[in-house]
C-alpha cells in the first residue's frame, strides 16, 4: 500500500480527524461533568437532526422532546432508563390523539437510546472508561480501513461494498488487543479482552447499520458537519452500538 498516495488523497480527512482528536483530548483532560454533558448533548442534537433527515421526518417538535430528554439525563441517576419513559410518553400521546405514526419513534430508537447509553457510560464509570470505548472503536475503524486498503479482497457485506472481511477482522483484532490492554487498568485481563472484543464487533455493525440507513435514504453521508468525514452520525456510528454493549457488559460482568 502506498501510504503517501493514501495521505495525499485524504488530506482533508486527516486534518479534520486531527482537529477532532485534539478537541476530544482537551475535553477528556478537563473531565468536567457539566462540559461533557453539554458537548455530548450538542452531539446528540446534531445526530438527532441527521437521523430525522435519514428517516424523512419533518416534525420539528421532536427536537423539543429530545432536548427535554437530554435535560432530564443530567439530573436523573440512570440516564439510559429515560428512553423507556420517552417511548411510553410518545406512544401515550399517539394513542390519545389517535395519530399513530410509528415512524416518529425512529429517532428515539436511533440515535437516542445509544446517546443515553454513551452518557451513562461516562456518568456511571467515568471519563477513563469512556476513553476506553474511544480506543476500541477508533482503532477498530482505523485498523479496518488500513488493513482493508492493503490486503482486503473479500467483500464483507452488500450493505457496505467498500468494506472487506480482511479489513474488518484486522480492525477488530487491533481494537481488541489494544483495548484489552487498556482495560486492564480497571478489570482483569480476561474480562477486558472479552468486553473489548464484543464492543469492537458491535462497533462494526454500528457502522454497517448507519451505512444501511444512508443507502436506504440515497445519500453518501449523513451530513456535512465535518469536512472529509461527513456528518455527526458518520462519526458516531460505531460508538452508538459499541457504547450500549460496553455499558451492559460492564454492569453485568465487572
Amino acid at each position: 500500500m502506498n501510504f503517501k498516495a493514501l495521505y495525499e488523497s485524504n488530506k482533508q480527512r486527516v486534518f479534520t480527524g486531527l482537529v477532532m482528536l485534539a478537541f476530544a483530548a482537551v475535553i477528556a483532560f478537563l473531565n468536567n461533568a457539566l462540559l461533557t454533558w453539554l458537548i455530548m448533548g450538542a452531539m446528540y442534537m446534531f445526530a438527532f437532526y441527521e437521523a430525522m433527515n435519514l428517516f424523512e421526518i419533518k416534525d420539528n417538535k421532536l427536537f423539543v422532546y429530545a432536548v427535554l430528554l437530554w435535560l432530564a439525563a443530567f439530573i436523573y441517576p440512570n440516564p439510559d432508563d429515560l428512553i423507556f419513559l420517552a417511548l411510553i410518553g410518545t406512544l401515550s400521546v399517539m394513542a390519545y390523539t389517535k395519530k399513530l405514526d410509528y415512524k416518529l419513534l425512529a429517532p428515539f430508537f436511533y440515535p437516542s437510546i445509544s446517546m443515553l447509553f454513551l452518557y451513562a457510560l461516562y456518568h456511571d464509570f467515568g471519563m477513563s472508561v469512556l476513553i476506553w470505548l474511544v480506543i476500541v472503536v477508533a482503532l477498530t475503524d482505523t485498523g479496518a480501513y488500513f488493513v482493508g486498503k492493503s490486503i482486503g479482497k473479500t467483500p464483507f457485506s452488500p450493505t457496505s461494498p467498500n468494506k472487506t472481511l480482511e479489513g474488518v477482522l484486522g480492525g477488530v483484532l487491533i481494537g481488541t488487543i489494544v483495548g484489552a490492554l487498556y482495560g486492564t487498568f480497571f478489570i482483569p485481563l480476561w474480562l477486558s479482552l472479552l468486553i473489548a472484543l464484543i464492543s469492537s464487533v458491535a462497533s462494526v455493525f454500528g457502522d454497517l447499520f448507519e451505512s444501511y440507513l444512508k443507502r436506504e435514504a440515497g445519500v453518501k453521508d449523513s451530513g456535512n458537519l465535518f469536512p472529509g468525514h461527513g456528518g455527526m452520525l458518520d462519526r458516531l456510528d460505531g460508538y452508538l452500538f459499541g457504547g450500549v454493549v460496553m455499558v451492559i457488559l460492564l454492569r453485568g460482568l465487572a
